[in-house]
């Protein structure tokens, strides 16, 4: 004699509800971000940000000011393949950069 055949069912809501969050997580963007060192000239850095990034001299200008002033910029944003691209691409120009979480 064998026993009836229960369907099994997944618990009710519990993927439904923790899909969201999960699904906002991942479409918040990640950072570049180059950090002031005693090593680089203001001038590289500019150029650095010109020919890389393709920015024009102005922002490119007024990025290097700020990591010279604040220790710190922002220099993109997106994907976080794209910002470990930048950040490697960053540290073979010399320039020391790390990527995170934009908040």
């Amino acid at each position: 004699m064998s026993s009836p055949v229960v369907p099994i069912r997944p618990a009710s809501g519990t993927a439904v509800a923790e899909r969201p969050a999960d699904e906002a997580l991942a479409l918040t963007p990640w950072v570049t971000i180059v950090w002031d060192d005693p090593v680089n000239l203001m001038s590289y850095v500019t150029h650095v940000f010109v020919s890389y990034f393709k920015f024009d001299r102005a922002k490119a200008n007024r990025l290097m000011m700020q990591v010279h002033t604040e220790g710190k910029a922002v220099v993109a944003s997106g994907t976080r393949e794209e910002m470990e691209q930048h950040v490697n691409a960053m540290h073979g120009f010399g320039l020391w950069a790390t990527l995170e979480r934009d908040s």
